[in-house]
């Protein structure tokens, strides 16, 4: 059960370990686009192309749903980047159904793991596997691996890195389970517990007079997808930006919080303790672009500042 391509290759290394894959459930076809053009998923597509048994309920509850999966009589079911699911569902199988989730459990439990490790300026991170029960990723862990979070690590590469590394951890929990060797551990919660909160436009928006180094991270954290963001006001106009790649520069200054600064080739927000230096941003309506490319086609007004 899963839907993006973080799923895609998890399913993939159980398909080439020849595991008998019963079934995939994954989203509906949603519209998208200009042309509203139906959009399969990425396990969708990954399924048709091996000619795997696909299920897309709407409603997890529907009987018609419920009997379908019945009959598939599968005796493991996997979860990963899916939908929460009504207990009739995950305590169908012999075996029952666990979730690999891209962090280190408890912490992180959530919609957005791999961005608010980043964000929060994590140095690891990692994948577990549990068995699910009623909560959200509060289940009795089975696997656990670690990953390092580099100084310069995006979103993107930490997706890949938990990707392939939660694909084997998979296959491990598949085998402890397959050979009746799978013991668990209850996860212990803490007050200290963070979360992975769903993205939305008001966390993903730059404050500027954050520490230079929370704005580092936000950046790195939300890139490539879905994007810190920021308005930029430009003589009579005011854009919405999006930000991608940015350095960091400690250096004192007298310039007010978020005035830019621009040379020939270079681009710069003044923050607390230094500056950011933008490399790489979207313009409204415009494709995303490097910074020296910006400066040879866009104009900065006298006092242009990041609001």
């Amino acid at each position: 059960m899963g839907t993006p391509d973080f799923a895609v290759a998890i399913l993939d290394t159980l398909v080439n370990a020849n595991y008998n894959i019963v079934g995939v459930i994954t989203a509906p076809d949603k519209p998208a686009g200009r042309g509203q053009k139906l959009n399969e998923s990425a396990v969708k597509k990954y399924a048709l192309s091996k000619d795997l048994n696909i299920l897309q309920p709407i409603n997890l509850k529907s009987e018609a749903f419920l009997e379908e999966l019945k009959s598939l009589n599968a005796n493991l079911q996997i979860v990963v980047a899916f939908r929460m699911l009504p207990k009739v569902v995950w305590h169908m199988p012999e075996l029952g159904t666990f979730n690999l989730h891209a962090s280190l459990l408890p912490n992180y439990r959530g919609a957005a793991p791999i961005n608010w490790a980043i964000i929060n300026g994590e140095t690891k991170t990692g994948v577990s596997t549990f068995f699910i029960d009623e909560k959200i990723d509060t289940g009795a862990m089975i696997l656990q691996e670690e990953v390092n979070i580099l100084p310069n690590e995006t979103a993107g590469s930490l997706h890949d890195k938990l990707m392939t590394k939660g694909s084997q951890l998979v296959l491990d929990t598949v085998q402890l389970i397959e050979n009746e060797k799978v013991s668990t551990t209850a996860q212990v919660d803490t007050k200290h517990i963070k979360t992975a909160y769903k993205l939305n436009k008001d966390n993903c928006c730059i404050d500027w007079n954050m520490n230079i180094h929370d704005i580092y991270n936000k950046v790195r954290g939300l890139n490539p997808y879905p994007a810190a963001w920021s308005l930029l006001s430009n003589g009579e106009e005011t854009l919405n930006v999006k930000i991608y790649e940015v350095d960091l520069r400690i250096e004192k200054h007298n310039f007010d919080i978020g005035s830019i600064q621009i040379s020939k080739s270079e681009m710069k927000v003044a923050v607390n303790e230094g500056f950011i230096i933008i490399n790489d941003l979207k313009l409204p309506g415009k494709r995303r672009m490097d910074i020296k490319s910006l400066l040879n086609g866009f104009n900065f007004e006298f006092g242009a500042k990041m609001l």
